[in-house]
């Protein structure tokens, strides 16, 4: 006997496209989910983090105060690392189109996008310096040369690694979303 209610599968029997009713526009919205590898490495950094906290209890109970605030900084800076980890990727909305890496983000309004397109080129494979041949999804800025705009997102990122079928679906929504709001359309 299933029990739909208590399974993951009455989620997927809906239409992703459909805005529910409370939802608002005008927010920053990631237009995928993030992927295995990046919420398993903010998975492990956040163990780490608890092992860390750990510590500073342990430490702060055996008189060291001062060594305790430092292990407990220390532990803030892994868990705010895991979090800026999970935030990292593309993020639309009627304002502009918004990379988040982990030390910068980058926003351009609308107006500049001249082109949101996917390409077959060599991209990088989970962010090292080896290269594969794979798809990624390209921005052409009114103010800036193609080649100067490193991608937006690849199909070997830790968001779409082994899931080609996401990176298209999310790349058809970033260029949807392109072609609703900018002036240069795609």
């Amino acid at each position: 006997m299933p029990l739909p209610f208590l399974t993951a599968d009455r989620a997927f029997d809906t239409t992703d496209d459909v805005a529910l009713p409370y939802e608002d526009r005008d927010r920053w919205r990631r237009p995928y989910r993030p992927g295995p590898w990046r919420v398993a490495a903010a998975a492990l950094w956040l163990l780490l983090a608890s092992f860390v906290l750990f510590a500073a209890v342990v430490i702060a109970l055996t008189g060291s105060v001062s060594g305790a605030g430092v292990v407990f900084g220390i532990a803030l800076l892994v868990i705010g690392a895991a979090l800026r980890l999970l935030r990292m990727g593309v993020w639309v909305s009627p304002h502009g189109l918004r990379q988040v890496g982990f030390l910068v983000t980058r926003t351009v309004p609308w107006e500049q996008v001249v082109a949101v397109r996917t390409v077959q080129q060599p991209v990088r494979w989970l962010g090292l310096p080896r290269a594969v041949q794979g798809q990624a999804l390209l921005l052409v800025r009114r103010d800036r040369a193609a080649d100067a705009v490193p991608p937006l997102m690849t199909t070997h990122n830790a968001d779409f690694l082994a899931r080609a079928e996401a990176f298209d679906r999310a790349a058809d929504v970033v260029e949807a979303w392109a072609a609703e709001f900018g002036r240069g359309g795609v």
